[in-house]
C-alpha cells in the first residue's frame, strides 16, 4: 500500500504558505514590506522565466549579490523547477567566481547591479548560459524584473525527492580549491525542526537577517524557516551595527542570528544603551564561543543567547546551548540535537568516553549529500557508517554537553605539547584591555611553533607580552603562555565572523 507523505520542495512549502496567509507581511527590505502572496506571485513568475530560459530539474542556478529579496526569489524559483540554488560569494575575485560557477556548471546566474563590474571581466570565461541583472537595466544584461512581470506565473512547484539536492553551498575552507556541499531539500527541512524544537519558532516572530545570505548562518539558521512557519524576515543589505539597533526597536525584532563579533559591535555602538531590545526573545549565536563578559552585558539588558555548534555540511545545526545553561556550561557548544547524533573517535575511529578529546563526527538527516564533483572528498569526509568527520576537536562532560577544543588543524603543537587555541583564547579574552583574540602557531627554532597572541585592544589600552604572560599565568599551563605578541587594529574574518587564521599565519610570517 503506497503511504502518503509530504512533499518536501521547499519552495512548494513556500508557495503553500503564500496561498494560506498571503497577507502576512513575509519580507521587509529598506522600508519595503512584501506580503507572502505579493512574494508568492514572484517566485512563480521568475521559475516561468527561468523555464522559458532553459532551466530543467537538476539544473544549477546561481546568484552573486548582497542579501536582498531577489536571492530569496531566484532561490525558491529555481526549486519551484526541481534546479539548484548555488548563492555565491560578493566578496570574491574575478578569478575565485570563475572557478566556483564553472565547478558548479552554472546555467543562469542573477547578479545584482554592484557586482557586475566584478564579474564582467571574467564572462568570456565561464560556462553560464543565461545572465540576469536583479535590480535595473544594465547593458548587455536581461533585466531579471522587466522579464518577469511579461510571464504567466507556472501553478505550483514540482515534486521533489527529499534527497534532491536543493542548495550547493560552497565552503571557505582555509585551504585548497572550495568545494560544494550538496544540502538536500530534506537536509535544509531537518535542521529547521531540529531548530525549532530547540528554541522554538511562532508565526508572530520577526526576525532580523544581517549575516550574508550567501553562508549556511544567515540563510538556514532562521531565515528558511521563517518562510515555512510565516513569520516577517527583517532583510539587511549587509551587516551594519548602527542600524541593526534601529530596526530592532522599529520592527520589534524577536530573534537575530550573528557571529559574537556582530553582537560585540552592536554593544559598542554608542545608542546601545538607549536602544529598547524589550522585544528581543533571543539571539541565536554561532561561528566562535560567546564571551562570558558579552553573556553578561546583554543580560543585563534582560537579552539572553542561543549558542550553536555546526557546519556548512551540516545545514548547520549540530549541537545547542539554549539559555538556561550559558553560565553553567560557560563555554560548552551544548547538546545534539533531537534527530541529530554526535560522538567523538580516535584517530582509529574508535568512540571515545566522556572526557577524552578527539574529533567530533557527526550523523543524522541534516548531513550533507556530499561534495560536488567530489567523490574522494565525499569519501574521506563521510565514513561508511554515515558519520561526517568534521576535524573539529572536542570532547564531551559527563553530562553530555559538547566542548569544542579547537580545529585540527588549528592546533598548535610547542616543545611537544598539544596547544589548543580556543583554550587560550579563553584566558586571553579575560583581559580588559583585549577587545579581540586569536592564538595561532607560527615557526620557531627552540618549540617547533611558538604560541602567538594576536590581540585588538579597546581604544587607549596598551598591552605587553610580560604582561599578558603575567596575567595568563594563573589560568594556563606554562606552555601555553604566549611566547609572542602582535597587536592589530582588528582581526580579519570572513563573512561569517569566523577568524580567518590563515591570513594572519601568511601575514606574520612574511
Amino acid at each position: 500500500m503506497n503511504r502518503p507523505g509530504i512533499e518536501p520542495n521547499l519552495a512548494a512549502t513556500m508557495l503553500r504558505r503564500a496561498a494560506l496567509n498571503p497577507e502576512r507581511v513575509a519580507l521587509i527590505f529598506e522600508e519595503q514590506e512584501i506580503r507572502f502572496g505579493a512574494f508568492g506571485d514572484s517566485v512563480r513568475r521568475q521559475a516561468t522565466l527561468f523555464r522559458f530560459q532553459g532551466v530543467c530539474v537538476g539544473d544549477r542556478v546561481g546568484y552573486l549579490g548582497f542579501n536582498h529579496p531577489a536571492l530569496l526569489e531566484t532561490m525558491f524559483a529555481a526549486q519551484a523547477l526541481g534546479a539548484i540554488f548555488v548563492p555565491l560569494n560578493f566578496r570574491l575575485t574575478a578569478q575565485e567566481l570563475t572557478f566556483i560557477i564553472n565547478d558548479a556548471g552554472i546555467h543562469t546566474l542573477v547578479v545584482d547591479d554592484a557586482l557586475q563590474p566584478v564579474l564582467e571581466p571574467a564572462i568570456p570565461n565561464l560556462c553560464c548560459r543565461r545572465y540576469f541583472s536583479s535590480e535595473s537595466e544594465a547593458i548587455g544584461w536581461q533585466h531579471l524584473s522587466t522579464e518577469r512581470a511579461a510571464t504567466e506565473p507556472v501553478a505550483a512547484a514540482v515534486s521533489v525527492d527529499a534527497h534532491d539536492v536543493a542548495v550547493i553551498m560552497y565552503t571557505s575552507g582555509t585551504t585548497g580549491l572550495p568545494k560544494g556541499a550538496m544540502l538536500t531539500h530534506g537536509n535544509i527541512l531537518w535542521n529547521n525542526i531540529n531548530a525549532m524544537l530547540a528554541f522554538g519558532g511562532s508565526r508572530d516572530d520577526v526576525i532580523l537577517t544581517a549575516a550574508p545570505l550567501f553562508h549556511i548562518g544567515g540563510l538556514n539558521v532562521m531565515t528558511l524557516s521563517s518562510f515555512h512557519v510565516g513569520s516577517t524576515v527583517v532583510l539587511l543589505r549587509n551587516f551594519d551595527a548602527g542600524r541593526v539597533l534601529v530596526d530592532i526597536a522599529r520592527y520589534k525584532v524577536s530573534h537575530m542570528f550573528g557571529a559574537p563579533a556582530m553582537f560585540l559591535f552592536m554593544a559598542n555602538q554608542p545608542t546601545f544603551a538607549k536602544t529598547d531590545l524589550g522585544s528581543v526573545r533571543i539571539l541565536i549565536c554561532g561561528a566562535a564561543p560567546v564571551p562570558e563578559s558579552l553573556i553578561e552585558l546583554y543580560a543585563a539588558r534582560g537579552v539572553d543567547f542561543c549558542q550553536g555548534y555546526g557546519l556548512t555540511e551540516t545545514a548547520p545545526f549540530s549541537a545547542f546551548l539554549t539559555p538556561e545553561w550559558a553560565m553553567s556550561k560557560l563555554g560548552s557548544a551544548g547538546q545534539p540535537p533531537i534527530y541529530s547524533a554526535t560522538r567523538i573517535v580516535d584517530k582509529h575511529n574508535q568512540p571515545l568516553p566522556a572526557g577524552e578529546r578527539g574529533e567530533i563526527c557527526l550523523r543524522g538527516p541534516n548531513i550533507m549529500k556530499g561534495y560536488w564533483n567530489r567523490p574522494e572528498a565525499t569519501a574521506a569526509a563521510i565514513d561508511e557508517e554515515g558519520w561526517f568527520h568534521s576535524e573539529d576537536i572536542g570532547y564531551f562532560d559527563e553530562d553530555g554537553f559538547l566542548f569544542i577544543c579547537d580545529r585540527l588543524k588549528d592546533m598548535v603543537i610547542s616543545g611537544g605539547e598539544n596547544v589548543y587555541p580556543a583554550e587560550v583564547e579563553g584566558a586571553l579574552y579575560k583581559h580588559t584591555s583585549i577587545a579581540e583574540v586569536a592564538v595561532i602557531g607560527l615557526p620557531d627554532e627552540k618549540w617547533g611553533e611558538a604560541v602567538t597572541a594576536v590581540v585588538a585592544l579597546h581604544d587607549g589600552h596598551h598591552l605587553t607580552l610580560e604582561e599578558l604572560r603575567e596575567f595568563a599565568q594563573p589560568l594556563l599551563a606554562r606552555y601555553k603562555l604566549p611566547l609572542r605578541l602582535h597587536v592589530v587594529d582588528a582581526l580579519p574574518r570572513n563573512p561569517a565572523g569566523k577568524v580567518l587564521k590563515f591570513v594572519l599565519k601568511d601575514d606574520l610570517q612574511k
